[in-house]
């Protein structure tokens, strides 16, 4: 567990982002060892089938995320506070209904997996292998929920190595049963399937053993392991604006796809090969954002709203720095790592010019990332929400189509930083005007009297009792 409220600001945010970053690189790499697998062995289809799946998948993550993001923000805010009764009633009613929502998304998933693969145009040579692979993802997805609930929650008080150490574990154990079941064992898409869900499950258990053996304040305790509707109201309150905000995220991939799907299988293999590679690129940049919403919320916990705000200055300098070192090794290496998913010369065209483009716009990403993660921090997560709102659906997806029809599959690729862009300029704005101050989840602790919390969405104050809560 870490500290944040003292000591170097740039330190803390980069010593609390390297497992993160290490954490999240590691992650998209075995996505990337997925898509290269598949791609040499089983043929682009089942790449391109693969691809049609994520925005799917995607989204099933964005809706936990909303939730663990306002179990998150209350547990950076408990800890700074050092209020380690009610940090864990919190985890124990985030557990409780994670395990409920991941039911849901099973039995939903698994019956209109195909049906909302036809939704996106799916073309029709590879839609049995994509619904093949959705419906595995779908049917386990309580170990995917589990995983990422559990190191969200320890990112929140400041342990980003528990994490890091738990997606090591999985990320290899991933490659090897990758290799096993589709090369050795020729299952195509769907042994990559169950490659990361088993992987993803032994992750999970794994963590809920070291827990248990370091006596952690968040281990798994019956006694605090139920659903407490106060609280699970205020997570719910200042997560379902970054719930909203990340699915908006995946239903604009999803949209982008649909875009995509137009111009055939070439041209989502790229898409999904460029797009992994992509998604790994911006790894360090959100990592830096989660950095400084841990740093924000335990800082806000402590009242020190000076330090929390110089925070943002010194993560903006650290996210650019890495932006520039980021579209430099693209455009000169890019044409290679595209190479390693296909080696068709359109699809490596199509790659390329996605990764050149995208990949100039990473400050805009970056800084727009940068305030959301403040935003958050403080627990001001309805903005953010409506930006990103705004920046896809009101521009990435209807430039990106206009575009597409203009100059071709190209036209997809500049929709996205136009999108960035925007988004950077409003949180920006958004950010000097100050509206923020009066959004702060957590404004006073009382050890021993009721506390006050204010929620981000602008509702009434809730009052806790001590024996309740």
């Amino acid at each position: 567990m870490k500290d944040m409220t003292k000591g170097s600001i740039i330190s803390n945010i980069i010593n609390f982002s390297i497992p993160l970053i290490l954490g999240n690189i590691l992650m998209q790499f075995y996505n990337i060892v997925d898509a290269i697998i598949i791609g040499k062995f089983v043929g682009k289809e089942g790449l391109s089938a693969v691809g049609a799946s994520f925005p799917i998948i995607f989204l099933i993550i964005a809706m936990m995320f909303g939730f663990t993001m306002g179990a998150t923000i209350l547990a950076s805010q408990f800890y700074g506070a050092k209020n380690i009764e009610k940090l864990k009633k919190l985890n124990g009613t985030l557990y409780y209904f994670l395990f409920l929502f991941s039911l849901v998304i099973t039995i939903a998933g698994t019956l209109l997996s195909k049906n909302i693969l036809k939704l996106i145009n799916t073309p029709d040579n590879i839609i049995e292998d994509a619904t093949k692979y959705l419906r595995i993802n779908f049917l386990t997805s309580v170990l995917l929920i589990g995983f990422h609930g559990l190191s969200s929650t320890l990112r929140g008080i400041g342990d980003s190595k528990t994490p890091l150490y738990l997606l090591i574990f999985s990320s290899l154990l991933n490659i090897i049963l990758d290799l096993l079941f589709v090369v050795y064992f020729n299952w195509g898409i769907e042994g990559a399937a169950w490659a990361t869900a088993i992987s993803e499950g032994i992750g999970l258990i794994t963590g809920i053993i070291i827990l248990e053996k370091k006596n952690s304040i968040l281990k798994i305790d019956i006694k605090y392991l139920r659903l407490d509707f106060k609280l699970l109201k205020i997570i719910l309150k200042l997560g379902i604006p970054t719930g909203v905000q990340q699915i908006a995220v995946a239903l604009g991939f999803a949209g982008l796809t649909k875009i995509v799907n137009n111009f055939g299988v070439d041209a989502l293999t790229a898409f999904t090969a460029a797009g992994r590679i992509d998604s790994l690129a911006m790894m360090p940049a959100m990592s830096f954002s989660a950095a400084l919403s841990t740093f924000t919320g335990q800082n806000i916990g402590k009242d020190d709203i000076k330090r929390a705000k110089k925070g943002i200055s010194k993560t903006l300098l650290i996210s650019i720095t890495y932006s520039f070192i980021i579209v430099i090794i693209v455009n000169i290496f890019g044409t290679d790592i595209i190479k390693l998913f296909n080696n068709e010369i359109n699809v490596i065209n199509i790659g390329h010019q996605y990764l050149v483009i995208v990949t100039s716009f990473y400050i805009a990403f970056s800084i727009m990332f940068v305030f959301h993660g403040f935003l958050r921090g403080v627990g001001d997560t309805l903005i953010p929400m409506f930006i990103t709102i705004i920046s896809l659906w009101a521009l990435r997806i209807p430039i990106s189509y206009i575009l597409s029809k203009k100059i071709g599959v190209v036209g997809i690729w500049w929709g996205i930083p136009i999108a960035w862009v925007m988004g950077a300029i409003l949180s920006f704005l958004y950010y000097k005007l100050g509206k923020w101050e009066n959004k702060i989840t957590i404004k006073r602790f009382g050890k021993e009297k009721v506390e006050q919390i204010e929620i981000a969405a602008k509702v009434e104050a809730l009052e806790y009792d001590k024996e309740k809560l």
